[in-house]
């Protein structure tokens, strides 16, 4: 499957000479998710190509989730920061107005958990699900973003999801993790959206979407907006990257010139996969991906090989 996406072919020339993730040669690719509902904690594989994963710990959790009433750890999402230390980001509960928060030098020894509110001010909103982060350089803040429903917030899509679903983006920013701003919107364009994943590629920033759209016409693909900004300016999304089923939870990296799109697909019970040297035209191998059992929404981040000595072995 090949799809071209038409409104970005401008950035093609762009994007050739200025990837941003890029990882080395030598680099190992390491897959934080989940199992089941989440509430063993979270799990680690690795890859030396990005296509056969391979369980850390024999699948067994790194870290027991242990914020907030329900307890569970979904969705992590882990990136370096310019600490050097290794920031994650989960979800706590299928309701609660919070995320969790830790942070680690190995990915293996963590510190201890935090509940972030970040819809505290939001008392009416249904839930804070799949955060993810990335850290701003010019401005030296991290960005935590994620997903929340507020019913009656917004007309569009009130009807389209499901249940009560409706969601949008929102994020907050912080300097250290103790202090975080006021929670904002991120992405509004008039339907719901859920699931999202930011990677800065030259001087853009390319977000990774779900749309939720469930009626009248099941959408439940992945799509890209582009901004000049992280924080404001994403536009429309792009036509699917993904085929004909049904997808989310997207988690990007590039390797060597080659872009992979990891994914959820929920359905099916297995995880599949979309590359591009241009992300413009898309090319699915999901066939060619392996991921452990049961593996669930998860996150890439690439670590040198000695780092993956150091931490692991």
């Amino acid at each position: 499957m090949k799809k071209k996406i038409v409104p970005f072919i401008f950035l093609l020339g762009f994007l050739q000479n200025n990837y941003a993730q890029q990882i080395a040669k030598d680099s190992i690719l390491i897959f934080a998710s989940f199992r089941d509902n989440g509430q063993d904690g979270l799990h680690l594989a690795y890859s030396k190509d990005g296509y056969k994963w391979m369980a850390l710990k024999g699948d067994s959790s790194f870290l027991t989730p242990a914020v907030s009433k329900d307890k569970l750890m979904r969705d992590p999402c882990i990136i370096k920061g310019a600490d050097r230390l290794f920031h994650m980001v989960w979800t706590v509960s299928w309701k609660d107005h919070g995320i969790g928060y830790a942070s680690s030098k190995d990915m293996v020894h963590w510190s201890a958990q935090q509940f972030i509110p970040v819809m505290e001010q939001e008392p009416t909103a249904l839930n804070c699900w799949a955060p993810e982060i990335i850290y701003d350089a010019q401005n030296k803040l991290y960005m935590i973003y994620w997903s929340t429903t507020i019913p009656g917030r917004f007309a569009a899509g009130d009807t389209s999801g499901d249940e009560k679903y409706n969601h949008r983006l929102y994020y907050v920013t912080t300097s250290d993790f103790k202090k975080y701003s006021p929670a904002k919107l991120l992405y509004d364009k008039g339907f719901n959206v859920i699931d999202a994943t930011i990677q800065k590629v030259g001087k853009k920033y390319c977000m990774f979407l779900k749309d939720e759209t469930l009626k009248p016409l099941p959408q439940k693909n992945i799509r890209i907006a582009w901004s000049d900004h992280l924080t404001y300016g994403f536009g429309k999304p792009s036509a699917p990257i993904t085929g004909k089923y049904w997808a989310e939870g997207p988690t990007a990296i590039q390797v060597g010139k080659k872009w992979i799109v990891y994914f959820d697909k929920y359905a099916e019970e297995k995880y599949g996969g979309v590359e591009s040297t241009d992300l413009i035209n898309w090319k699915d191998v999901s066939d060619a991906i392996q991921f452990p059992a049961g593996t669930r929404h998860g996150t890439v981040i690439g670590i040198t090989s000695s780092e993956f000595e150091s931490f692991f072995k």
